[in-house]
């Protein structure tokens, strides 16, 4: 009877240790934010709470300042397990989520009153879509609006811009594909090679945020922005959904929760240092050209041609487009 027992017992703990082994889980996490950076403090700071609230069953190993690669690299080692996540640009993920082009339909928003007000119908919708495509989005946070800047000559309109060397993201074909509609054969590049790129004169015309141009010190190389707000831009902190569902339901809970948090605190501060960041670029010299009304026109007929070409050629969902152009009509009849 004794040796039943003790034999039993051994069984109960081996699979107890078993499980807890399949259970806890340490996901490696890559980011091009450095070291220090607001969102690095803030990723950290959730890392550390969700840690304690699993009692030590899931925690995250954090890759900073680009170790990993950029955001093509990241994916390809998520897809073979080295990461299981990253801190990723928008436009990287659009393989997984077509309709996430949603936030970056050009000439659309006007305002971040309207950026907000469609988030909140638009968010839940984009995370459901990346589930389905085997991504969890455990937080979205905005780059904010992004302006044409260029290191040799102003580009108010498209004639202008048509004569520069271009950047656009090596892993972003639907932003290649926008800028053909507009008459110009962009420069894909990493973003880490970009700096390089605008010091030597490979390019000299990128489409950036105010605290991304100033994060990655492009704004160094930076004389002319076009003062008219292209789109609008987010990164995420996304997960592969394999990884993810490893853990148990309870800490996958947590996780999330812990996460969406940190990410309205991430979102919130990008917000108010856009406004700075924009305020610093004034100061620092660079020449803000407001493009003429005439030239205005020719921006939005080009921009609403893109735009119908991404519904048209299966890339972004009709039906989300809609309710896009319905809340912005009802902000704007309220506002």
């Amino acid at each position: 009877m004794y040796k039943f027992i003790v034999h039993t017992s051994l069984i109960l703990l081996v699979s107890f240790l078993t499980l807890s082994s399949v259970q806890a889980r340490t996901f490696k996490i890559a980011s091009l934010s450095p070291e220090g950076s607001d969102w690095m403090q803030k990723m950290r700071a959730g890392a550390k709470e969700i840690e304690k609230k699993t009692n030590g069953r899931v925690k995250f190993k954090f890759y900073p300042g680009g170790v990993m690669g950029d955001d093509q690299a990241v994916l390809r080692k998520i897809k073979i397990g080295q990461l299981h996540g990253g801190a990723l640009a928008g436009g990287s993920l659009i393989k997984a989520n077509p309709n996430y082009s949603i936030y970056a339909l050009l000439l659309t928003y006007k305002d971040q009153g309207e950026i907000n007000h469609i988030r909140k119908t638009i968010d839940p919708i984009i995370k459901k879509g990346f589930e389905k495509g085997g991504v969890i989005i455990l937080g979205m946070a905005e780059s904010g609006f992004v302006y044409s800047m260029s290191s040799k000559q102003a580009t108010p309109n498209v004639h202008l811009l048509r004569q520069q060397k271009v950047w656009a993201p090596s892993n972003d074909k639907t932003g290649q594909e926008t800028l053909r509609s507009f008459g110009v054969t962009a420069i894909p590049l990493p973003y880490g090679d970009v700096l390089a790129a605008l010091q030597t004169g490979l390019i000299d015309t990128v489409a950036m945020s105010p605290i991304g141009a100033i994060a990655l010190q492009w704004y160094t190389q930076i004389k002319y922005i076009t003062d008219m707000p292209l789109l609008y831009s987010f990164g995420t902190l996304s997960m592969s959904k394999k990884a993810f569902k490893k853990i148990k339901p309870d800490d996958q809970k947590i996780v999330r929760s812990v996460m969406n948090k940190v990410f309205i605190k991430i979102d919130d501060s990008n917000r108010k240092n856009n406004k700075e960041a924009l305020a610093v670029l004034k100061k620092s010299g660079i020449e803000f050209i407001k493009p003429s009304v005439q030239e205005q026109k020719e921006w939005q007929t080009l921009a609403d041609k893109a735009n119908r070409q991404l519904v048209s050629s299966g890339k972004l969902d009709a039906e989300l487009v809609h309710t896009v152009k319905h809340l912005l009509s009802e902000y704007r009849q309220s506002h």
